[in-house]
């Protein structure tokens, strides 16, 4: 129980950095940062990475394909010490290491530089291959958004990955049902989500609560099947932690301002307690 409180409370910190990076920078996602909290906390919750050798070439390698939600990974980063908590305060800021989107050659632990959507699981994808061909205990793990897998690109991944039987990848899905645009039924429709990854031939779980990070962490140790990728449906909430925020599309893209910023992290504050 005691591991599990202390996961609560990381995520939360991780919710008040973002909220603090973004409106210390007026310029940030939030709404897909908040939402994937509980994905990545618990991703590297697992992951076998120690922060005092991020280039150990025997770690396990992490890629954010939705980059955008870059606050959320450099939260955990920050958190889990392998940079300074202070550069927070440099997000977005000219000649500072923590741009919009991630950037593998300047943040210690940063294994891929991502932005341009549906690319990033195609480097975890390779990521993967390579490792298996070399003959390397490494597990991969992506974490792609929803409205992300609008991009043809991700299927071809995902059919590489089945064909290769990369056993050594998980493929978590930000299930929030928003994208810049709108409601994703309404931009572009994804169908059943689940029979389709199946039909890739990858191994899926579907979490009822992404934001559950008992749920998380139980599906990450979940055993692998032999010759299949992992496949996680995580149903999540946008803008998860700030009830303001949360479900509203307004937020994919928005920095909040004094006031809000007050507001969110108070609530965030209240919700540690």
């Amino acid at each position: 129980m005691d591991e599990v409180k202390n996961l609560k409370l990381l995520c939360n910190r991780v919710r008040k950095d973002i909220i603090s990076m973004i409106a210390g920078a007026s310029s940030g996602h939030p709404g897909g940062s908040l939402s994937a909290v509980e994905l990545m906390v618990g991703i590297y919750h697992v992951m076998r990475v120690d922060p005092k050798n991020p280039d150990d070439p025997m770690r396990d390698r992490f890629v954010l394909s939705k980059g955008h939600a870059a606050p959320c990974y450099y939260a955990i980063l920050g958190e889990k010490g392998f940079f300074d908590v202070k550069e927070f305060g440099n997000f977005r800021q000219i000649h500072s290491m923590l741009q919009g989107h991630p950037d593998a050659r300047k943040v210690p632990g940063v294994d891929a530089s991502t932005g341009s959507l549906g690319q990033g699981i195609s480097i975890a994808v390779g990521m993967a291959l390579g490792a298996k061909k070399a003959g390397q205990d490494i597990q991969v793990y992506t974490v792609l958004g929803d409205g992300e897998i609008q991009e043809g690109l991700v299927w071809e991944a995902c059919m590489a990955a089945a064909k290769y039987q990369l056993d050594n990848l998980t493929i978590v899905i930000d299930n929030n049902g928003l994208q810049i645009d709108g409601k994703n039924d309404e931009v572009m429709p994804l169908g059943d989500l689940h029979r389709k990854m199946e039909s890739f031939g990858l191994n899926v779980i579907e979490l009822p609560d992404g934001n559950d990070i008992e749920q998380v962490v139980g599906s990450l140790y979940l055993k692998t099947v032999t010759g299949k990728p992992k496949c996680i449906i995580a149903h999540t909430t946008k803008g998860k932690g700030v009830s303001f925020m949360e479900n509203q599309v307004g937020w994919h893209g928005k920095a909040p301002n004094a006031e809000e910023t007050r507001l969110a992290l108070d609530e965030l504050d209240k919700e540690a307690v």
